[in-house]
């Protein structure tokens, strides 16, 4: 009888697949995704990266009147991390480690499920992850934790072919959603924790083919190679784990680095370890480097600069200019001129203390901490994956932020081992301070809040100082959508998902979804009506206004 009903639900599924209609987005399509914004066509939403949603049927006036329309209860118990993309009325969201559904966006059917089981050899760092998928004409990417790199028939859920990306028994691992730049899928690597070398890669989309890799440490003669002592560039980190950006008129794309290897113990890497923790800028059809800033030279602290490379056309000091707004990780804000990566402003945007400031070339002024005592931010940092927003009605920048949040770090020389973790030290909470200690999914460490709480600040760029900020009662890894209707929609680890004024921070709805949200939000459109999507737990939850 169960194999009957198995048989029976596998024929229903292949009828409801047999339903779903061709995607056809074509490149030219994803290069004008902000004139589809019935559609969520990558990542970000599109190659800014702004996380802007140009759909304003729901306002601050009727935002109240959204009511739930339906949920997706992920199969899995890991980490729920993942934002869709919304392709003609069918959401393709990824549910950990590495399945890909795809769903009715309107009224929440499944069509298909793609299942990909990683080999018993992946082991990231923080949790069998995933972030989405990306797409091109009738076929979606997944990159997966095991380093492979899958494309699947969007209209069947079959797999078309699968790329061996790296070794995960060397501690190589994808985290990421990939993203698709004319014909090419580009991809980058996690496993910073376990002294990888990390990279970015381009593959043919028809074939899997790798056309380009871009290591994001560099090989003996070759720029930056000085920064690094002896062999150590060899198992220096610097991993990709969060999708970047793209600027067709320049034809660069933006990735933000990690940390280098061993995490925690400087000493074992002398310099400045380019090009980790930088942001990096290569061709798209080539994979060459054209400039790099590094916010956070021989990182001690585990400062990862992976977070989401914001592009904006605006006027600066008078005359307009390509700028690239960063809220980093280390508790700066900057802005760069992302034609050549020319530093233009930086400034604090919390409570830090391991930099008393940025000097004329953005270079941090180090503050080194006496041994023993708390270090500003901690191992979390001020921000971190959690995607931005930035608003071209309100001109602001917002982002999610941990406030007051230490940790001491213990640097310890540790001998590298393939495939094992390479942190070089440990963290420890503040002495003498009554904390509670918080252990956080994943194997990595345990986080040490002190009077800890989340919020969500929106950043003047022209300035870097902040316009407000939003509290919350618990810290947050949810990211920030903001719409043409001047709303913000972001959530936290009390289960909340709410509805600020974009331009005051003003509170104006919220909504208890029980589990702690963790992704970015999305607004899409279909038939008419105006969607708002959130992870929470392990669900996915779609907002409507009420008929």
């Amino acid at each position: 009888m169960t194999v009957l009903r198995r048989a029976c639900s596998l024929l229903f599924l292949l009828a409801l697949a047999s339903s779903v209609p061709s995607a056809q987005v074509t490149s030219d399509r994803l290069l004008r995704a902000i004139e589809e914004p019935q559609n969520w066509l990558t990542y970000s939403g599109d190659y800014l990266g702004q996380r802007y949603s140009r759909l304003s049927q729901v306002t601050p006036a009727n935002v109240r009147n959204l009511e739930l329309k339906w949920v997706f209860q992920a199969q899995s118990f890991q980490k729920f991390e993942s934002t869709p993309l919304v392709v003609d009325g069918i959401m393709y969201v990824t549910q950990a480690p590495n399945d890909v559904v795809a769903i009715d966006a309107k009224s929440g059917r499944v069509f298909w499920i793609y299942h990909h089981i990683p080999l018993p050899s992946a082991r990231p760092c923080c949790g069998m992850v995933n972030r989405g998928v990306a797409i091109l004409d009738d076929t979606l990417f997944m990159a997966t934790v095991d380093a492979r790199l899958v494309a699947i028939d969007a209209r069947s859920g079959g797999a078309l072919w699968t790329t061996v990306v790296a070794d995960p028994e060397a501690g190589y691992a994808m985290t990421l959603a990939p993203l698709v730049v004319k014909d090419k899928v580009l991809i980058g690597v996690a496993g910073g924790e376990f002294g990888i070398r990390g990279f970015v890669a381009a593959y043919d989309a028809r074939t899997g083919k790798e056309l380009w890799k871009s290591y994001t440490i560099p090989g003996p003669g070759e720029p930056g190679h000085e920064t690094w002592e002896g062999d150590d560039w060899k198992v220096g980190g610097a991993p990709i784990w969060v999708t970047g950006t793209y600027d067709p008129a320049l034809n660069l794309v933006y990735w933000g680095t990690g940390n280098p290897g061993p995490d925690f113990s400087p000493k074992q890497r002398p310099g400045d370890n380019l090009y980790a923790d930088s942001a990096i800028a290569l061709d798209a059809d080539t994979g060459k480097l054209k400039w790099h800033f590094q916010f956070t030279p021989g990182d001690p602290y585990d400062l990862d600069a992976v977070q989401i490379p914001v592009l904006v056309d605006a006027d600066w000091n008078g005359r307009p200019r390509k700028l690239m707004l960063w809220g980093n990780r280390n508790g700066f804000f900057y802005v760069l001129d992302r034609t050549n990566g020319e530093y233009l402003l930086g400034r604090a945007y919390a409570n830090i203390n391991w930099a008393s400031g940025l000097d004329h070339k953005g270079r941090p002024i180090v503050t080194p901490q006496p041994a023993g005592s708390p270090t500003f931010p901690g191992l979390a940092g001020v921000t971190n994956w959690y995607s931005p927003s930035y608003s071209p009605r309100t001109g602001l920048f917002y982002l999610s932020i941990w406030e007051n949040y230490n940790v001491v770090f213990v640097p310890e020389e540790q001998e590298y081992k393939e495939g094992q973790r390479f942190m070089g030290g440990t963290t420890l909470p503040p002495t003498g301070i009554d904390v509670p200690r918080l252990s956080r999914p994943g194997p990595i460490n345990t986080y040490t809040e002190v009077a800890s709480h989340g919020s969500v600040a929106a950043i003047d760029p022209r300035t870097g100082a902040r316009k407000w900020t939003f509290t919350m009662n618990d810290v947050t890894m949810s990211g920030v959508l903001t719409t043409a209707s001047d709303l913000l929609f972001t959530g936290g680890r009390e289960g909340y998902f709410q509805a600020l004024d974009a331009r005051t921070g003003a509170l104006i709805w919220k909504a208890n979804l029980g589990g702690e949200i963790a992704s970015g939000p999305i607004s899409y459109q279909v038939d008419g009506k105006q969607y708002v999507s959130i992870n929470a737990g392990n669900g996915l939850f779609v907002f409507g206004l009420r008929d």
